[in-house]
Parts: C-alpha cells; sequence; structure tokens
C-alpha cells in the first residue's frame, strides 16, 4: 500500500513539476525570441524584468509542491540578515538535483532571483539555451588546460567570457550562484577525485575568483549556504517528487568579501594559491558542519 502511494505521489509530482515549468518557461522562451530579435536596451531591461518575475512564479509553484508533503520539516539558520536589494554571491555544496528547488524555494523572497553559472554547451540546447538566456544566466566557457597548450590564442578567453556574462549584473541587484564542485556529489567521483573530504568534491576555484574579480566590490556579501538531507541522504531527489523526503537542512554564512579575496586569479600565481587556500579551508569547515549535522539526527533518531 505505501510502494503504491509513492508511486502514485511521484507521478502527481512529476506530472505538476511539469506544468509548472511549462507554465512559465513558455512565456520566458517567448520574451527571449523578442529580446533576440529587438537588440535595443529597453526592450532588454523590460524583458529581464518579466524573466525574472516568472522564474519566481516558477519558485513559488515549487514551493506550492513542497507544502504538499505534510511529512517535510525545514531547518534553516542564517536567513535573518539577507536583503533583496543587496548583491550576493553565492556558494554551495551539490549532492542532489534537489539542491537547485532548495535553493530556489527557499531564498525567493530573501534575496535577488538566482542567477546560476551554467556550461556553455547549454547555450545551444533548443529552448533551454534561450530561456536561460532571457533569464541572463551566466555561461562560462573553459578550457583544458592540454587545450590551452595546442591552442595559447585561447588562454583568457574563459576569464574574458565571465567577465562579459557578470557585468550586466551591475545594474541592478543580482544573486550569482555557483556550485564550485562542479558536478553533484557521489561516493565514485569523491574516490576519483582523491577528496579529502567525507561528504564533499574538491571545490574549483576559478569560477568564483573571476566573478569576484568582475565585480567583487559590487557583492555586499559571499553566502556560504550549506544543504544535508540527514534522513534522505542517498536519494534526496527521488524522495522529493515521490513525498518521502522528510527534512531539509539549511546553513547560510554570511562572509566578508575583502579585498584579499579580490585579484588576477590567472595571472597571479600568489593570488591563485592564496584563494585557493582560502577556499579549501572553507570546504574543509563545510565538511566537518555537514558531519554535524548528520551525527546530530543520527542521535536523535536514536
Amino acid at each position: 500500500m505505501l510502494r503504491l502511494l509513492a508511486a502514485i505521489t511521484l507521478l502527481l509530482s512529476i506530472i505538476l513539476t511539469i506544468l509548472v515549468t511549462i507554465a512559465c518557461s513558455v512565456p520566458i522562451i517567448v520574451a527571449g525570441i523578442i529580446k533576440l530579435l529587438l537588440p535595443v536596451p529597453a526592450v532588454w531591461r523590460a524583458v529581464s524584468a518579466f524573466c525574472n518575475f516568472m522564474m519566481y512564479c516558477w519558485c513559488e509553484g515549487l514551493a506550492i509542491l513542497l507544502y504538499l508533503n505534510p511529512r517535510l520539516k525545514w531547518d534553516v539558520e542564517g536567513l535573518e540578515r539577507l536583503n533583496k536589494k543587496n548583491w550576493y554571491l553565492l556558494i554551495c555544496n551539490h549532492h542532489s538535483w534537489a539542491d537547485i528547488v532548495v535553493l530556489c524555494v527557499l531564498f525567493r523572497k530573501h534575496i535577488p532571483m538566482n542567477k546560476y553559472f551554467l556550461k556553455q554547451q547549454l547555450a545551444w540546447v533548443p529552448f533551454i539555451g534561450l530561456a536561460c538566456w532571457a533569464l541572463d544566466m551566466p555561461f562560462m566557457k573553459r578550457y583544458s588546460r592540454s587545450y590551452l597548450i595546442r591552442h595559447p590564442e585561447r588562454r583568457g578567453k574563459d576569464v574574458e567570457t565571465t567577465r562579459r556574462s557578470c557585468e550586466k549584473f551591475r545594474a541592478h541587484p543580482t544573486t550569482i550562484v555557483n556550485f564550485v564542485e562542479g558536478s553533484r556529489f557521489t561516493e565514485d567521483k569523491r574516490q576519483q577525485t582523491r577528496s579529502p573530504y567525507q561528504n564533499l568534491l574538491p571545490p574549483k576555484a576559478a569560477g568564483i575568483a573571476m566573478a569576484l574579480n568582475v565585480l567583487g566590490e559590487q557583492f555586499d556579501k559571499l553566502l556560504n549556504v550549506t544543504l544535508c538531507y540527514p534522513e534522505n541522504d542517498k536519494t534526496p531527489f527521488y524522495d522529493m517528487l515521490s513525498g518521502k523526503l522528510t527534512r531539509i537542512v539549511v546553513r547560510v554564512d554570511l562572509v566578508p568579501v575583502d579585498a584579499e579575496l579580490h585579484g588576477d586569479y590567472v595571472n597571479d600565481k600568489n593570488f591563485k594559491r592564496r584563494f585557493q587556500l582560502w577556499l579549501n579551508t572553507l570546504w574543509k569547515d563545510k565538511d566537518e558542519q555537514i558531519n554535524n549535522i548528520k551525527s546530530s539526527y543520527k542521535n536523535a533518531g536514536q
């Protein structure tokens, strides 16, 4: 009986999520076509404002779907000092597809609408690429070390791409989100990357270093967000859709954007080492925090 109920809940959740996504994404895609055909600053500003509103509606729809699960409990700390009129750089561990839903739902009324760093390849995906472009999502174009050795003329191009993507956010309060691990955490990936952490993959510093280099003085704070699903650690996204998700733990730490975080990550080797050390220390603390969260809920359940 419980399996049948979970299957029905899963099916209904998928259908409702798709309907909410279609209802909000179609207007965004239409607005993106208008933005593409009319490259006028006033039109672009109006389209961006409309698309942000539609994304907010999408977040509200997801929030309603989550609240339909009576078993779900939120354990959140650190929202008190946030403001929708500020600029934020948000970094977060990445455990599941559920993370994006959680960030959108949790922060929708506290900070400017989230803008996610996306891989450049997504820009060419039909409909999705256009919608993300209309939403002013920053696309990252990265080159491997071996590619740069063969094509030295491309060195620094990824920095310039990130710079152009971030420059547009100077005009209005924005939250730029970066999952600095670059991929969702799995035990196999942890072993492949030889991660020194129990719950995290090694962080990649280049993306946030570039964003800080472009907009560093404009960011009011860096939001260091830790996500954990202590009772649904294995399959939180599936459990979210099937109504089995019971607890979401979020810790938000506001980190000052000090002068030592601004620098040339590409050409200044000393700054690059200092920045990587700072981020690795942040990640070590985050790993310990996740261990403490899991231990506290495990002990509470015994």
